[in-house]
């Protein structure tokens, strides 16, 4: 059993928000934040050595979904985590207020439009599950709607891992404290500032709300072909690692290898 199972959210299991601990350091509990940069940087390379596997194999891609509260840590999560990677094998989308066109769409016409081809990582900063987040805190559409996506949402993503896709989802868990601290550190510091919207305070305000929100979208979508871990992430350091082995864990599983030359390499003369 890989030892990032212990923030796997198993199929109908319903993960305790309130009062899961948001510091834990579970798969590294003797290591300091002083020595983290060292095991994160032998992380960094084993990613990157699968993300060229992958890309040479060329028959599966890797969908990697990030959710979490304001502060939580979705943008520096990915630039720390893939700072190693090719570029080119990556994509990187932002999923922000509906545009009209958008909006004249069903909810996962967007999304599914940025799904990763073969061979490729995709990352999802923010996602489909806005649709079952924050409409249904801002009552954004009746619950005759948004209950519905659940289903939709598990049938979306078991499509595309029948096609190839494997699909991580990650949810980063901060706490209300931590979040405070870190709202603050943005008003202090001029090059943070621009970071801070005054909206975030009205989504603190619902915390709770979101708590239940993202409670009932993970019991109801966290599969064991896309399944969702909920990773402690109060500690930016550790969150780096925790990200990092669930990737590699879940690239390894995928049993990619490079293809065979279909000429003999040895019969090639250079001059």
């Amino acid at each position: 059993m890989p030892e990032t199972d212990i923030y796997r959210i198993q199929p109908g299991e319903t993960p305790d928000l309130f009062n899961s601990d948001t510091r834990d350091i579970g798969l590294y509990p003797e290591l300091s934040k002083s020595k983290s940069p060292a095991v994160l940087a032998g992380l960094t390379k084993r990613l990157s050595d699968l993300q060229q596997v992958l890309w040479a194999d060329g028959e599966r891609s890797l969908l990697v979904v990030i959710q979490a509260m304001d502060t939580g840590g979705k943008d520096g999560t990915i630039r720390r985590v893939l700072s190693g990677v090719n570029p080119q094998g990556v994509d990187v989308h932002g999923f922000g207020v509906p545009s009209e066109l958008e909006l004249a769409h069903d909810y996962l016409w967007r999304v599914h439009a940025r799904t990763p081809s073969d061979g490729r990582i995709g990352i999802f900063n923010r996602s489909h599950y806005e649709d079952v987040l924050v409409v249904r805190v801002l009552d954004l559409v009746p619950k005759s709607r948004w209950s519905k996506r659940f289903d939709q949402i598990r049938a979306f993503e078991h499509m595309l891992v029948d096609e190839g896709t494997a699909i991580v989802k990650i949810m980063l868990n901060i706490s209300k404290d931590e979040q405070k601290e870190r709202l603050e550190a943005r008003l202090a510091d001029p090059s943070k500032t621009y970071k801070f919207n005054p909206a975030d305070l009205g989504t603190r305000a619902l915390w709770n709300d979101y708590m239940i929100a993202y409670g009932d979208a993970i019991a109801r979508t966290s599969t064991d072909t896309a399944p969702w871990f909920v990773v402690p992430a109060d500690r930016k350091w550790y969150r780096n690692l925790a990200v990092s082995r669930i990737l590699i864990e879940t690239l390894e599983g995928l049993d990619l290898s490079f293809p065979e030359p279909d000429f003999d390499p040895g019969a090639v003369v250079i001059e």
